[in-house]
């Protein structure tokens, strides 16, 4: 897509539903390769990088289930015999994240051989971090080609301090030390709900977490893990956006099935600047209807959630009223998508 067209100039008024939380999604479905009893994961957004894990895992040799209907948001994962622990290139080129299924299989499979995004070498990239990790806990790790192989007879528990907050780094290592011999510590962790909600599935498949959301994590190893049902959180990135443009178009808006604990900041921020929310177990009304002060918001850098952000954000602003349109090329011809 190469640009957005936007009709605007009118208040968002009306309910919008928040998607699933991918960036929560995808380490859970890889957190699977970690048992050979199926899970089954509800709330899992129609994004291009849940396709991409299904296919990958589905090429590992895993039995992937898709809903269909009203249960098109639930997949269910059976790893129970994997033909080869290898994410390949060409499934795993367009996703940063495929690096999350290196920890698991290694901890669950004794080896591993996954491909860097890009196919390209190392470098400063973070995956570093992953791989001081794994090595900590006693896996021998070989780079070939542009594919990373990682082996182990079994993971043993240690200490990792990470050299800065990493949070696929941090649900990588959580779920390889599920696994491993004795107890693991790791510091410097990230905090962000992800970790929380990919802990809490592993907690509900046997394992022994604590800490998960501070930035200490203390794993005790269990031998094996079994199958579980869990619901994946909502997007916050996505539920934070409707908060904003509810606000700034004057609007009233409902932002149905979120968590407002994750919204915290962002909540405060606007009760600063004279904008109303109000806020139940599951929702956040914003209520924009009078002018509010300006307000300075510092960020972190945004993660790769951005593009599921964008994809229902505009899916949202369609059904309160603004128009959309995604302008976009295809074979030098112009594209509608919306």
């Amino acid at each position: 897509m190469d640009k957005l067209v936007i009709r605007g100039g009118e208040p968002l008024l009306g309910t919008v539903r928040v998607s699933g939380a991918k960036n929560a999604a995808l380490p859970c479905m890889a957190a699977a390769l970690l048992t050979d009893e199926p899970v089954i994961l509800e709330n899992i957004p129609q994004v291009r990088d849940i396709q991409t894990t299904r296919n990958l895992l589905a090429a590992m040799g895993a039995e992937v289930e898709l809903g269909y209907g009203r249960a098109q948001h639930r997949t269910t994962i059976h790893c129970k015999n994997l033909a080869s622990p290898e994410a390949s290139y060409e499934l795993v080129k367009t996703m940063r994240a495929s690096t999350l299924v290196l920890g698991p299989l290694v901890a669950r499979y004794g080896r591993a051989r996954v491909s860097l995004p890009g196919g390209c070498a190392i470098g400063a990239r973070p995956i570093d971090l992953h791989i001081k990790g794994l090595e900590r806990l006693g896996a021998k790790i070989t780079q070939d080609h542009g594919y990373i192989e990682a082996s182990a007879d079994r993971l043993k528990g240690a200490e990792i301090v990470f050299d800065k907050i990493t949070v696929t780094g941090t649900e990588d290592l959580l779920m390889a030390a599920t696994l491993a011999e004795g107890e693991t510590v790791l510091q410097n962790c990230a905090r962000e709900p992800e970790v929380a909600d990919l802990a809490d599935l592993l907690n509900k498949m046997g394992a022994k977490i604590e800490g998960a959301g501070t930035p200490t994590i203390r794993v005790k190893g269990v031998s094996r893990l079994k199958g579980a049902k869990h619901r994946i959180i909502p997007d916050r990135i996505e539920a934070g956006t409707f908060i904003i443009a509810g606000a700034m178009t004057g609007g009233d808006l409902n932002i149905a099935g979120c968590n407002p604990h994750h919204l915290d900041a962002i909540l405060r921020k606007l009760e600063e600047a004279g904008v109303k929310t109000r806020s139940t177990a599951d929702s956040v009304r914003v209520m924009g209807d009078h002018g509010s002060e300006h307000q300075d918001r510092r960020t972190a850098r945004r993660g790769s959630g951005q593009k599921s952000a964008e994809r229902g954000c505009c899916i949202g602003f369609r059904s309160a009223g603004i128009g959309i349109a995604g302008a976009g090329r295809a074979g030098g011809r112009r594209r509608n998508y919306y």
